[in-house]
């Protein structure tokens, strides 16, 4: 949460109260991939794996989903002006729309997770 009002005011300005609730599912929304991302990447115990390799295999399965899910909901880059686009991409309150609809699906819809 401090993260988002130190980067992008603006933003932050435009989650709708109560802020922590917001972060609240964010965070355990980001965790839920966080962990499904792991398990993906992980994959499947290979024959004869050693306890250290796959202490390793476990470990790097996991930074690198937090690194990508951090990065695709956490962690903002600022904008000058919130109603650029990144790169091509849709306006930035467009994403945090994208944002806030998926957190209302997923507490519609806890089943389909």
């Amino acid at each position: 949460m401090s993260h988002w009002q130190k980067v992008d005011p603006a933003r932050y300005a435009e989650i709708p109260d109560p802020k922590e609730a917001f972060f609240q599912q964010l965070g355990e929304r980001a965790e839920l991939e966080i962990q499904q991302l792991e398990d993906a990447i992980a994959g499947s115990d290979p024959p004869n794996e050693d306890y250290l390799a796959k202490v390793g295999r476990l470990t790097a399965a996991r930074q690198a989903a937090q690194e990508r899910v951090l990065g695709e909901l956490i962690l903002l880059i600022p904008y000058p002006d919130s109603t650029q686009t990144p790169e091509g991409g849709p306006p930035v309150k467009t994403i945090l729309q994208d944002v806030l609809e998926a957190i209302e699906q997923a507490d519609q819809d806890p089943d389909d997770q």
